[in-house]
């Protein structure tokens, strides 16, 4: 459920960087069994009208070797391919304007040479 309150931003950044060198990838890790049919998690991205590609992490392995310990997990890694910067949580969770942050910190790393 915390990661759907992230849907309305990821959709936002897939967009407004559409034309800008930025790759949005989701990661799926589910927090229950009920998480782990693929079926759901493809109608889930489709009803959420996700136009990004979605890795989906059944065995966790993504989550543990980036050393995840909650969801969401937000990371922002540079052209170079270095993670830069990252928000562990609901981006806006009481207002905390993470989606602002995040979305700050997208501009500057591609004002970056």
């Amino acid at each position: 459920m915390n990661c759907q309150r992230n849907y309305p931003w990821y959709r936002d950044w897939a967009k407004t960087f559409d034309d800008e060198n930025v790759t949005i990838i989701g990661v799926h890790t589910p927090e229950s069994t009920g998480e782990q049919d693929l079926a759901a998690v493809r109608a889930k991205v489709q009803e959420a009208e996700f136009h990004f590609p979605v890795v989906i992490d059944n065995d966790k392995a993504n989550w543990d070797a980036w050393g995840n310990s909650m969801w969401p997990s937000v990371y922002l890694i540079d052209k170079r391919g270095y993670l830069r910067y990252w928000w562990y949580g609901e981006l806006n969770w009481q207002e905390a304007g993470g989606q602002k942050l995040m979305k700050q910190r997208i501009d500057e790393l591609l004002d970056e040479p």
